[in-house]
């Protein structure tokens, strides 16, 4: 054993050293290949596996290859060929996108309370006045690869588009159409403008929602235009109250007017069956005083007495017939008197005395005065 290292301590000669270097090289070298190797696959691995992508439920995928639109892939877990041969643009085609035109909101302007950007509001109408105006569009993706494809920068199209749309709108309507009566007419010109453009571009884009946010003049004319709205709105209110109050009236008034009518047709009728009724008793009577007139004729003389007496309270008897008549008292009812008192007369018979030839008088003589027969109870 000594011997040996005594040997291996031996000083070795320049071949032997170069041979034994160059064997010590060829066994790292094939070390280090394998490490090679194994780092060359596991960046293959990689780079075959960054082809997977996901698409979530909301979004659809738009593959190119070499640029160029290929396939459009659907919600889920996909596969495209990787880098540099194929990529994917991921659009989300359900979220409600929304461009400001005129204004930006709290949202847009970094937590302020929002801003007016008179650049885009204001507008000249057919009138030739300045309007300033406010627009909000919403929309969403209707196409994903026309949307990626067709427009460079869609939101931007889309915001100018809104722009010209209602620019165009305005200018076809006076100032005080466009700010008060015809809005609504000003929103549905606007969306039908931006959809015929947008359609011309194959945008890739649907209008869901145009409304104004602002419409009102400038700040140098504004509180004139509000008195003409207020003027406008005050007559539109008197207008409305007029038109309640005629719907309230007329029906009173035909109900009156009806009411009127029936009850003058049942007066008529009425005296048409009273005129009636006192022709057949005047017929009636007529033809009992064609039987005997002079019963018939003292029958009616008593009649009317009768009638005229009981309404009067007081009777004026002649003195001459004072003795020939008969006070009664109303002692009916155990003798109470309801009415106002009244004294009632019934003729007592009287004896038929010849009649006595009357001479005319020497001289004329004053005729006698009916002297009034007091009443019992003092009146």
């Amino acid at each position: 054993m000594d011997y040996n290292r005594a040997e291996d301590q031996r000083p070795r000669k320049p071949e032997e050293e170069f041979e034994a270097a160059i064997s010590e090289a060829l066994k790292k070298a094939r070390v280090g290949r394998i490490g090679i190797y194994l780092v060359l696959g596991v960046v293959v691995l990689l780079w075959v596996a960054s082809g997977m992508y996901v698409v979530q439920p909301s979004e659809q995928g738009v593959v190119r290859t070499f640029g160029k639109h290929t396939a459009t892939t659907s919600p889920g877990i996909n596969y495209r060929l990787p880098w540099p041969f194929q990529q994917v643009d991921v659009v989300d085609v359900q979220r409600i996108r929304r461009a400001e035109i005129g204004f930006r909101s709290a949202r847009e302007a970094q937590g302020s309370a929002g801003q007016r950007i008179l650049e885009e509001a204001l507008m000249l109408t057919k009138d030739e006045n300045i309007v300033e105006m406010g627009l909000l569009v919403q929309y969403r993706v209707s196409d994903a690869a026309a949307y990626v494809f067709k427009v460079q920068d869609p939101d931007s199209v889309l915001a100018t588009t809104a722009e010209v749309a209602l620019r165009s709108a305005v200018g076809q309507m006076p100032i005080d159409d466009a700010i008060t009566e015809r809005r609504a007419d000003v929103q549905e010109n606007t969306r039908l403008f931006m959809e015929i453009l947008l359609n011309a571009y194959g945008s890739g884009i649907q209008i869901t929602t145009v409304r104004l946010q602002a419409a009102d003049a400038p700040d140098q004319v504004r509180d004139a235009f509000h008195e003409v709205v207020r003027a406008r709105e005050d007559r539109e209110r008197l207008v409305n109250e007029s038109q309640a109050y005629r719907e309230d009236i007329l029906p009173r008034a035909r109900g009156e007017a009806r009411k009127i009518i029936e009850a003058a047709t049942a007066f008529r009728e009425e005296r048409i069956r009273l005129a009636r009724g006192d022709s057949e008793r005047f017929l009636s009577i007529l033809k009992e005083y064609q039987l005997a007139p002079g019963v018939t004729r003292e029958r009616i003389h008593l009649e009317a007495l009768e009638n005229v007496l009981s309404k009067v309270d007081k009777v004026v008897i002649n003195e001459g017939v004072r003795n020939s008549i008969l006070p009664l008292l109303p002692l009916r009812g155990g003798g109470r008197v309801d009415q106002p008192e009244r004294t009632i007369l019934q003729q007592a018979p009287v004896q038929q005395q010849p009649p006595v030839q009357q001479q005319a008088p020497s001289k004329p003589q004053a005729p006698a005065q009916p002297q009034p027969t007091s009443q019992p109870g003092g009146r």
